[in-house]
Parts: C-alpha cells; structure tokens; sequence
C-alpha cells in the first residue's frame, strides 16, 4: 500500500477522509438528460420520431424523446435505449437491430428553463420501427416527415417529390410514385412547419448532417433496410436522407463497385416491377465497415 511520503497514513486514508468531507452542494447543480434523433423510412419519406410534451415547460409543444439519465443506475448509453424502447414500444431484443450512436452533447446556457440541464443527444435508425407511443410523460407520440420541421435547414432535408420515387431506375421492383406525408400531427398542408421544443431543432439539424455524412463513407444506409433489398430500396434511403434524386444506373454501377457494400443473396424479388420486365436481385449489407470510393452527394444536396 502506498505510504505518506511525510510518514502519515497511506494514500487510501487520505481519499477516504477527502470523500468523507466532500460536499457536492458546494457547487451548482446540473443534470443530464438523453434526447434520441430517431430515423426511419415510411413509405418512402425520411420521418423522426417526436412526443408532444404532457406537462411545462413547453407544454404541449413537440420534442425529441428523451429524459433524466437515473444517476448512479444507468449509463448514458443505457438511457438512451431505454427511452428509445419507452416511446416505440421496442423490446430489449428488438433494439439489438437499431442503431444507436452518440451524436453529440448540449450545455449552452437556459436551453431548459428549470435548471442547468446538459443533454447527451444520440442518432438511432432502423427499418420498420413500429407505431409511435407516449411514453412517461409524452402526451402523445409520432413519426413526422423529417420536411414537416422548422430546422432551418436547406431544401435537402425536404422530402423528395412523389416522381423521384426509388422504383424509376432499371432495377425493376416497385416503380409505382409514392406520396410523402407532409405534414406534421394536426397541421394542414399549407399551415407553418413544426418547432420543437428547447433547442431541439439544432439537434435534429446535427442528426440529419451526421446521417446524410455517414452514408458517404460508411454502409449504414443498409440499417433502413431489411435483411434483404433490392439496389432500387437501397437507392432509395440515399435519396431520402439526402434529398435528392439519384441516376438509376450510375447508383448502380457505384454500388456494386465498392468491396463489402453488399453481396448478392442469389434470390430476386417476389415480383417484377409493375411495367413488368425481369425480377430484381436482391442483396444483403456485406462486411465493410467503411466505403472506398465514398459514395459521394451531388453538389446540390450538399449545400
């Protein structure tokens, strides 16, 4: 055991009589909280999961799902997937096919006006995540199309019209056009886009620039995917997270040109697109974990 280099107790005594006068309330009081950027697909359009607040501040406004980190019970991580399971439902198994990554943290100053809060805000993502509910003290829970909100943003966080659909390409599979929601719970089509409350609108802004990055260089635009797809649901994902339409073929070419991507399932699809033609093939996420060549954006969506 370490010794007093003076002759006194040993280093352990020190740290215990350290602890033993330590008095937190010596300085202010701060808590953590964990807010969640939720992604999926439905129906074609690029939707965040959203709670209407049950109670003030910013009651009845609608937010990131989120709340209190229980200190000294769980870790930030832990948090997370427990609100994300709180508010869609999600068993502990199910949230094993999620992706859940820390984005960033917040701490500016009155961004919660009860109290010095820092929130610790995560991007999660995955295929089919099943109807919104109100968990703890959400009012309500919903997907909302991700153009439905006031985020400031720039037209590609719009979703895409209905004839920039993922099934207008060569690869067969659905061609039908498909019709975004586009508007937010309880608004008309022409009424203001949504805010969000405290300074949420700043972190889905981080979580749509993180994802939109991410699907360059990395093969996580297969998370919005099952496990099987076809290059058309695959081109897909990229159009609507990047809010911009893509060349079939050129997509198609670049895909398969990347080592690990995806790799062929040897099936096809259950039915041919609906101008008939060949089944498409379909494929599965291969085992790259970063992409070379990067899948670049077009230089209109990445302003």
């Amino acid at each position: 055991m370490a010794t007093d280099p003076q002759g006194g107790g040993g280093a352990d005594d020190g740290e215990r009589a350290f602890l033993a006068a330590y008095d937190p309330r010596d300085f202010p009081a701060i808590a953590v909280t964990v807010d969640i950027v939720a992604l999926t697909l439905r129906a074609g359009v690029l939707h965040i999961l959203l709670v209407e607040r049950g109670g003030p501040p910013f009651q009845g406004a609608w937010a990131l799902p989120g709340g209190f980190v229980r200190a000294g019970r769980e870790s930030l991580d832990e948090a997370a997937a427990r609100e994300l399971a709180e508010e869609t439902g999600l068993a502990a198994g199910q949230l094993a096919r999620v992706h859940l990554e820390q984005l960033g943290s917040y701490g500016d100053p009155g961004r919660d006006p009860r109290m010095p809060v820092v929130t610790v805000a995560y991007l999660a993502f995955a295929p089919d995540l099943p109807e919104a509910r109100g968990g703890g003290d959400a009012r309500a829970a919903a997907w909302v199309p991700v153009g439905a909100l006031a985020l400031d943003e720039p037209d590609a966080a719009r979703p895409r019209p209905p004839q920039q659909g993922p099934g207008r390409g060569i690869d067969g599979g659905d061609s039908a056009p498909r019709t975004p929601a586009d508007r937010a719970p309880g608004q008309g089509a022409a009424e203001a886009l949504l805010p969000l409350a405290f300074d949420h609108a700043r972190i889905v802004a981080d979580g749509l620039d993180r994802a939109r990055a991410k699907i360059e260089y990395t093969p996580l635009a297969t998370a919005f995917l099952g496990a099987e797809f076809t290059i058309v649901e695959l081109r897909g994902v990229y159009e609507s997270i990047w809010g911009s339409p893509l060349h079939a073929g050129n997509f198609h070419r670049k895909v398969l040109s990347v080592p690990g991507f995806v790799e062929p399932t040897g099936a096809t699809a259950a039915r041919g697109g609906t101008r008939g033609g060949p089944r498409a093939r379909l494929y599965r996420a291969g085992d790259a974990r970063l992409l070379h060549p990067a899948l670049l954006r077009p230089e209109e969506s990445a302003r």
